[in-house]
């Protein structure tokens, strides 16, 4: 057997110099110990290093050992032994411990120094690659939890896929093939579920309604979205809304296919009740139902006519004030008095349609409960060139206006527009106090007053024993 020895390199005389650089940078850390294992010299081949350490001075003349982890002591006792074992490591992990307490990570080797019986430590830092070891655990650590989450979110979305009612298909895009179908789609397709992933999803329909099918799959592809199609089940099956998306999975495009039954057609209504639809629908009367906020349910074509409106769609979801009432005051009077008796009968107002048209309007609307929610009814008349009732008018408004009629020239022009202006205001009250039922809040609302001033008002022109019998 051959033997293998060590080849020796000449270097020739070093000096002291040369020697102290060749050993810097050999390694990280250098430290020079004598036969007792006490550190002489030390050396390190960058200054942040030093500084990590806190500087050579604290180690210098302490036992190496002693400046170790309690858990690097044997090793180092093992590298610095007089005759050590021929299988022991030649570089060893050793904790490396600084007077703050720190632990430094070294790979350490030792070599003898001469005949005397000191060595030569070298060291390298350990911390570079403890740091990347330690950023490695980190990311799979976050690998893990991703997956974790992942698993999580799969498990969550198949048990949605396997307890939804509908019907619900995964096809494989290139060659529309059914991948997969949930509980409920095998049981509609019956004995033909086992055997559906060989299948398209087109097979799966009658031979007339296959053009349809392939049809939305192809414009759900392209564009993203299409409209629902209705398609007969082979054999004779019963008719379902297809509809699909689509979705990535491992770089390949896939379509999410669900089947739903057609809805049940309403139940027919009566003869009679139906002929009186239809007579609300043609009624040259405006008709309108909203729910209990007001907002536009329905509404026939001669409301849509007075509105300006051209189409249901316009109306619906709006509220009714937009078209009905005088500064939006009178609208919540009617809904007040509907919430409180039921029905409000004959109430005239101002109705104004999109384009700026006005009608004058009388209104009558009744309040119901609709599958226990409260709506209201709405009829309203055009009553066109009606002469409107005369506003009612106290003897002594009357005779106020005359006699302003016969002051002209007798008194300053100051003096007759306070007077005509005392005569209107109080025209207008009573004209309010009559459009709300001789309801003081609103009619002072109407008329943009505090219930305060209004209460003032009534007791100036005279009007407050009357408005407090009929209150």
């Amino acid at each position: 057997m051959k033997s293998f020895a060590t080849p020796r390199i000449s270097l020739g005389p070093l000096d002291a110099d040369a020697t102290a650089g060749l050993i810097t940078a050999a390694a990280d850390v250098a430290l020079v110990l004598d036969q007792a294992g006490i550190i002489r010299d030390i050396a390190f081949s960058q200054e942040d290093l030093a500084r990590d350490f806190d500087g050579p001075d604290t180690l210098l003349g302490r036992a190496w050992s002693e400046t170790v982890a309690k858990d690097s002591r044997v090793k180092v006792e093992a590298m610095l032994a007089r005759d050590p074992p021929k299988d022991a490591a030649r570089w060893r992990h050793i904790n490396q411990v600084t007077t703050r307490g720190a632990t430094i990570p070294l790979l350490c080797s030792v070599a003898p120094l001469g005949d005397a019986g000191r060595h030569v430590v070298f060291a390298r830092d350990l911390r570079p690659l403890s740091q990347l070891q330690q950023r490695m655990v980190e990311v799979q650590q976050s690998m893990e939890r991703d997956y974790s989450r992942l698993r999580q979110a799969e498990t969550r979305y198949r048990l949605l896929f396997q307890m939804a009612m509908d019907p619900v298909l995964i096809l494989d895009a290139d060659q529309q093939r059914i991948l997969e179908a949930n509980p409920a789609a095998q049981r509609l397709f019956g004995r033909n579920a086992r055997r559906s992933s060989a299948r398209t999803l087109a097979e799966m329909f009658e031979p007339a309604d296959r053009p349809a099918v392939q049809a939305l799959l192809a414009s759900v592809r392209s564009a993203g979205r299409a409209d629902d199609v209705t398609a007969h089940l082979a054999e004779g099956g019963e008719a379902m809304v297809v509809s699909a998306s689509t979705f990535r999975q491992e770089a390949g495009l896939l379509f999410l296919v669900r089947l739903s039954a057609l809805a049940q057609p309403a139940a027919a209504l009566p003869d009679a009740q139906a002929r009186m639809l239809k007579v609300v629908q043609v009624a040259p009367d405006g008709f309108v139902v909203t729910d209990a906020s007001a907002h536009v349910l329905t509404a026939n074509a001669a409301f849509l006519d007075m509105a300006q409106l051209a189409h249901e769609d316009q109306a619906r979801g709006e509220t009714l004030d937009r078209w009905i009432g005088r500064q939006g005051v009178e609208l919540d009077v009617l809904l007040s008095n509907l919430r409180s008796r039921g029905a409000v009968r004959l109430y005239t107002t101002t109705l104004h349609g999109a384009l700026g048209g006005q009608v004058e309007v009388e209104i009558s609307a009744v309040s119901v409960m609709n599958e226990g929610q409260s709506c209201f009814g709405f009829q309203l008349r055009d009553i066109g060139a009606r002469t409107r009732p005369a506003v009612r008018a106290a003897d002594g408004a009357t005779r106020s206006v005359e006699q302003l009629t016969e002051l002209i020239g007798r008194v300053p022009l100051k003096d007759l527009v306070r007077e005509a202006t005392d005569a209107i205001e109080r025209l207008c009250i009573e004209a309010a106090l009559e459009l709300t039922g001789d309801n003081r809040a609103s009619a002072a609302e109407m008329l943009g007053l505090s219930r305060q001033s209004l209460y003032v008002k009534l007791r100036r022109y005279g009007l407050g024993d009357l408005d407090d019998q009929q209150g």
